[in-house]
């Protein structure tokens, strides 16, 4: 069946480029890539553009892309641009900044060549988390093994050009296949070949180049692709699937009616952090119609599970907003001089929001679970400026002081979508919420229509009650920090301190456990009060950690125990091997779990249990 409908797709392709060259011609950029020759970890690019009218053109690689709201400069991963004409004759090229190339007699150009380096040999190895460009946004290329290819990092655009068609040609080894949402009009095994409409579909489109290992299944109408390229084979597309299936399944259940892909494509780069030069900036980066995720391929099959259900469930949430509800900002992104959006308290808040409320909704966590989950963003959002105006923030996150805030759109930005859904669900009683304003604004406006900034609240407002432009001119266009204890009261939700369990190595924020730079060995802080795991194995400070059941742990991989850590059982068995003043000793005994008295919510209020179950399950 897939191969009839391929071929019926590229009948009716060539059919109706043949009607549509009688009248205009279409204007099309031609893209070479080859994964065969790569050298010193560069991939070598072909750009055959359509005849230039001009004298001048300038091509451009990205500075920044959407998603990443920070300016990172791809085109600095160019080496050796040039431009010839149709005889091979060079012709003049000037770099006129770090993402943009003057080409001075354009008429005459043929192609244009260059070299690309992946980002990823450029991460800071030993700092988590502060690699230069976000490791999903990022690119690899390791000949014959894997090329993450995120399009904005390998092909750029012509200035007026960027709505011109692209046609992408690329040759890979037999061994190496492509995951992607994309259609390969190319039945090779050794060639592709991609089509979209213009450079932001290109940019959209991720391709993940590795050994086959993939799973497919359809969820309600979307067929969705788990790819997974593990440099080790520690993990599989098969053994990770029956909880990506069983949580994107729940997300269709909990969308409903709002309108989504056909199909969506989740890339899955588990990094091999010990090998020092490979990715380090673990999460995910959303596309209409794809997610391309990193996380450390030494994580324990159920913790990686865990943290892709959260990370990914996140960015899938996007295809609500913004990848269907969004401003012009976004619709005519600029990619090398950005003007961002004022709303990204709806973007990136209400969509951390949705991947929260839909576990709770579907069944995948406890109320406390998700109260806890509450609680933790309005400690952290406490920890950030509570008076910025939200939508000022957003519109001048790529500049200080607003960009050090960014990181409060998970937080707070989540927050502010949860209280917008009690004030619609208390005003409609019960009968509607935020998805549901969701979807009255993907049918005003929707992928196609973008709408204007300044306009948003005023029809935000027209499409549900005075209270809510209340809510959104206080609390988000003005200074005022939000009286949260006011809306869970509305649910019946009181403030009051629980139990939570936290990690055995850390009290909160502060550290059980040290290293030594020069020897790389994990040592217990002496000085300080120990909890209960390390009293039970008689573990004191200064005690030298070498191993943890068998597992032999140092600075290169203390990530590793700890995340470890977090799938212990109360009262398991526990072998941990220490130096203690030079000399070796094991120790046995039993887990003992640490728990942390945290600010929490709890129900106390009978009475708005009605309100409460239409806010957590209607």
């Amino acid at each position: 069946m897939k191969n009839i409908i391929l071929a019926i797709v590229i009948s009716w392709s060539s059919w109706s480029f043949k009607v549509i060259s009688q009248t205009k011609p279409i204007e099309q950029v031609r893209v070479n890539i080859d994964l065969n020759t790569i050298k010193e970890d560069k991939v070598s690019v072909t750009i055959r553009p359509p005849k230039f009218s001009t004298k001048e053109v300038t091509y451009h690689i990205p500075k920044i892309i959407p998603g990443t709201y920070s300016e990172d400069d791809y085109g600095k991963f160019i080496d050796d641009l040039k431009a010839f004409d149709k005889k091979g004759v060079a012709i003049a090229v000037v770099k006129i900044d770090a993402n943009s190339w003057k080409i001075t007699d354009a008429k005459k150009v043929s192609k244009i060549t260059y070299q690309v380096n992946d980002t990823f040999d450029t991460e800071i190895g030993d700092d988590f988390g502060k690699s230069d460009i976000f490791s999903p946004a990022g690119s690899n290329i390791d000949a014959g093994k894997n090329v993450l290819l995120n399009t904005h990092a390998f092909i750029g655009y012509f200035t007026n050009l960027n709505d011109s068609q692209y046609k992408i040609n690329i040759a890979h080894p037999a061994t190496l296949w492509g995951a992607t949402s994309m259609t390969d009009l190319d039945a090779s095994t050794t060639n592709d070949v991609f089509v979209t409409s213009r450079y932001a579909e290109l940019v959209e489109n991720p391709i993940m180049y590795a050994k086959p290992d993939y799973s497919t299944f359809n969820s309600n109408g979307m067929e969705i692709l788990i790819a997974v390229y593990s440099p080790n084979g520690v993990h599989t597309a098969e053994s990770i699937t029956p909880d990506m299936k069983k949580m994107m399944i729940a997300q269709k259940n909990f969308l409903g009616k709002f309108n989504t892909t056909k199909k969506y494509s989740v890339l899955i780069y588990l990094s091999d952090v010990q090998k020092g030069n490979d990715a380090h900036g673990f999460g995910a980066l959303e596309h209409p119609t794809a997610t391309t995720v990193v996380m450390p391929e030494a994580m324990p099959l159920d913790q990686l599970t865990e943290q892709l259900k959260d990370v990914v469930s996140h960015e899938f949430f996007h295809i609500v907003t913004p990848l269907t509800i969004h401003s012009k900002e976004i619709q005519y992104f600029d990619y090398n001089t950005p003007k961002m959006s004022e709303h990204l308290w709806m973007y990136e808040g209400v969509t951390e929001y949705f991947a929260n409320l839909f576990q709770v909704n579907q069944e995948l966590i406890s109320e406390e679970d998700f109260y806890g989950r509450i609680a933790g963003k309005i400690t952290n959002a406490a920890n950030m400026d509570d008076t910025m105006p939200f939508t000022k923030m957003s519109a001048n996150v790529l500049t200080k002081p607003y960009k050090d805030q960014y990181l409060n759109v998970y937080e707070k930005g989540a927050l502010i979508g949860m209280c917008l859904d009690i004030i619609i669900r208390e005003k409609s009683n019960g009968e509607r919420g935020l998805l549901d304003l969701m979807q009255k604004l993907s049918d005003v406006y929707g992928i196609k229509k973008p709408f204007n900034d300044e306009e948003l609240f005023a029809k935000i407002t027209e499409l549900t009650y005075p209270e809510v432009n209340q809510f959104l001119t206080t609390y988000v266009s003005g200074e005022t920090p939000i009286p949260y204890e006011l809306y869970f009261a509305k649910v019946g939700l009181t403030k009051m301190k629980v139990k939570v369990l936290g990690n055995v190595f850390l009290k909160g924020q502060t550290p059980y456990i040290t290293v030594n730079q020069t020897t790389k060995e994990i040592i217990v802080i002496p000085g300080i009060e120990l909890n209960e795991f390390f009293t039970e194995l008689k573990i004191k400070g200064n005690d030298i950690i070498t191993s943890v059941n068998d597992t032999n742990y140092t600075l290169d991989n203390i990530y590793d125990m700890i995340t470890t850590s977090e799938s212990w059982k109360k009262d398991d068995p526990i072998t941990v091997k220490i130096k203690r003043d030079g000399k070796e000793q094991i120790l046995k005994g039993k887990t003992k779990l640490s728990y942390e008295d945290k600010e929490g919510y709890e129900s106390t209020d009978a009475s708005k249990n009605k309100l409460k179950e239409t806010w957590l399950k209607g």
